[in-house]
């Protein structure tokens, strides 16, 4: 097994605490869960839910192609929803970045301080 690397990417929000923005042992890569952050300042962006999964997806996306991955090599995606009720209009933006066939996904509701989605993903990186 390769030694665990860790992957930055400049034009995705910095962490704000002791963890990586994506991790990969050679083959699989983990991120970290990514709310709509503005890369450049860490703020909150977006008041809608179109609007801060639309950012969130662009983090994810600029993390996965610092790692050498895109959106097509996810397999696994983790989505947490402060209301389950935004669930069409999150899905509407999410189609736009994924195509068939999907990624697996889980979708979940839960508490998230100021602001309204948050994802992370699971992806092969090529060889």
């Amino acid at each position: 097994m390769s030694p665990l690397k860790h992957v930055t990417a400049d034009n995705a929000p910095a962490p704000k605490a002791a963890y990586s923005q994506a991790v990969h042992n050679g083959s699989v890569l983990y991120t970290a869960g990514f709310g709509p952050h503005d890369p450049s300042d860490g703020s909150i962006t977006g008041t809608t839910i179109a609007e801060q999964t639309d950012l969130v997806l662009r983090n994810v996306r600029a993390t996965l192609i610092a790692a050498g991955a895109d959106l097509t090599d996810v397999m696994k995606v983790t989505v947490h929803l402060s209301d389950l009720a935004d669930f069409a209009d999150f899905e509407a933006v999410y189609r736009r970045f994924f195509t068939a066939p999907y990624p697996a996904r889980t979708t979940v509701a839960s508490t998230l301080p100021g602001i309204l989605v948050e994802i992370d993903v699971v992806a092969a990186l090529p060889s």
